[in-house]
């Protein structure tokens, strides 16, 4: 059920503080909240949302501005939560009519927010931000020519997990499978436990751990081990399932869902170890979020990052999620999507595309020659032999190349305020699905801080043209006094 109060109903002048006095009109909060269009936003927001049936949802401009307080400042579930309570200005941000000295709401709700949040729901705020932006200024050119520059590149938003190993991850699957065997066996009539060897091999994974440099045959060594510790625990385990009959799986979904992901892993590890393969399709990095692949980047840093693959557009700060991957895909295949979806925000193409030398297919080309649009990058094939005719021509070239390589620079200068700014490189959430909403709220963040600067600057500007247009009628005025009383004089004369 919705039940949400308009933005039109709330002023700064009607915030009551139990300690007397009144806000700061100068404060960032305060001069947020007057730009963000929060009707516009709970409009997408509550598109998922069933009007009339279920319990009373809590008002849109809360959630809204509570997970906007929450990327901005980089914080916690709980401590969102908790600065909410405790500062005045973000309880007037988030709509409230006077200061409550009580949490907004449980931090738990937090997932059934980002659960809720779609994209569906995000592209109706990225909508909302160009439309309160405004449409580009005409340029004298047609309406339906090319016009804009559209960056694209994609990077890789990593999880918060462990970094993995095979050892690692065959040592906490064995101590999960030990888990596993406790609780069926206090359901089971069996009169002896089956045997798990658990400190053991606790003492071996640990011998090794600890040891800094382990030499090739020592590591797969420990990874027999575990795999041969493991693959007892999993026969015990199907024994004790058998005992207990052919009814449901008798431990709640939770544990389940373990036994099935150790079992793949298993698998994996096994196969990998039998053939000798440091690879495998769709390979298990964290036994608690399964749906976390490896992306093989080649980066100086980190050759290889774990976590979601997305790929980003951007035109005059504004950046736009296109595509968010588990599995490692060629960025290029997303290019004509891209354009397509600039010509869908802006109303006509682009006039030309930066991207790296990635996105310079045969393929893409091609598209982009169809729609006049130009590849800011290097042209494929052998480079054209410099003589007397076409030195001229080819330093033209090599110019154009050299700007468009600085006029990319942004998207790059984008993913890095993301990830030092707005921790993008540090995702918390433990879900698929929580997770890609938890990159398009900082994708959101980073849009609506954009849209702030924009009209702040339109106001300066605004109020720059008033007091031009204000000085214009004065010195029109004293200028015809002046004229008047020299026609005056001549007159007289």
């Amino acid at each position: 059920m919705i039940r949400y109060t308009s933005s039109k109903q709330l002023s700064l002048d009607g915030f009551s503080l139990p300690f007397g006095g009144s806000l700061n009109p100068q404060n960032r909060w305060v001069k947020w909240s007057e730009v963000i269009p929060w009707d516009d936003l709970a409009t997408c927001y509550y598109k998922t949302m069933n009007p009339g049936k279920g319990r009373p949802g809590k008002d849109a401009r809360l959630v809204i501005g509570a997970m906007i307080i929450k990327h901005k400042l980089t914080l916690s579930d709980e401590e969102t939560v908790m600065q909410i309570q405790e500062n005045p200005y973000l309880q007037y941000f988030v709509g409230f009519s006077s200061y409550v000295d009580k949490p907004p709401f449980a931090a738990s709700l937090f997932v059934d927010i980002r659960k809720r949040m779609g994209s569906e729901v995000f592209a109706g705020f990225e909508q909302v931000i160009l439309e309160k932006i405004g449409k580009p200024r005409r340029t004298g050119k047609a309406r339906d020519e090319n016009r804009g520059k559209l960056l694209l590149d994609a990077t890789v938003a990593e999880q918060a997990i462990r970094y993995p190993t095979d050892l690692s991850l065959l040592n906490e699957a064995r101590e999960i499978s030990e888990k596993l065997i406790d609780e069926l066996y206090a359901l089971s009539d069996y009169t002896k436990k089956p045997r798990t060897y658990r400190r053991k091999a606790r003492k071996q994974y640990l011998k090794i751990a600890k040891n800094k440099k382990p030499s090739v045959k020592v590591r797969r060594r420990a990874l027999r081990e575990q795999l041969q510790y493991l693959r007892r625990n999993l026969k015990h385990i199907s024994s004790l399932l058998d005992s207990l009959g052919s009814a449901p799986f008798p431990l709640p979904h939770g544990l389940q869902r373990q036994y099935w992901i150790i079992q793949h892993l298993y698998s994996q590890q096994d196969g990998m170890y039998r053939n000798r393969q440091n690879r495998c399709d769709d390979r298990i990095v964290s036994i608690s979020q399964p749906h976390v692949r490896p992306i093989v980047r080649g980066k100086a840093s980190k050759k290889t990052e774990f976590g979601a693959k997305i790929s980003v557009s951007m035109k005059d700060g504004l950046a736009f999620v296109d595509h968010i991957g588990w599995d490692a895909f060629n960025e290029s295949k997303d290019l004509k999507k891209q354009v397509e979806d600039y010509r869908q925000r802006f109303g006509h193409y682009p006039e030309v595309v930066l991207a790296d030398q990635l996105y310079g297919s045969r393929d893409n080309r091609k598209y982009l020659k169809e729609k006049g649009i130009r590849f800011g990058g290097k042209a494929l094939g052998r480079p054209p032999k410099q003589s007397a005719e076409n030195t001229e021509k080819i330093c033209k070239m090599k110019q154009q190349r050299i700007q468009d390589s600085r006029e990319r620079i942004p998207i790059e200068g984008k993913f890095g305020q993301g990830k030092n700014g707005y921790r993008l490189n540090y995702i918390r959430a433990k879900l698929q699905k929580t997770s890609e909403a938890w990159i398009n709220s900082i994708f959101l963040v980073m849009n609506l801080m954009v849209l702030l600067k924009k009209l702040s600057k339109n106001l300066a500007l605004s109020l720059l043209a008033r007091l031009f247009r204000l000085c214009t009628k004065v010195l029109a005025v004293a200028f015809g006094n002046f004229s008047m009383r020299i026609t005056a004089g001549l007159t007289a004369a």
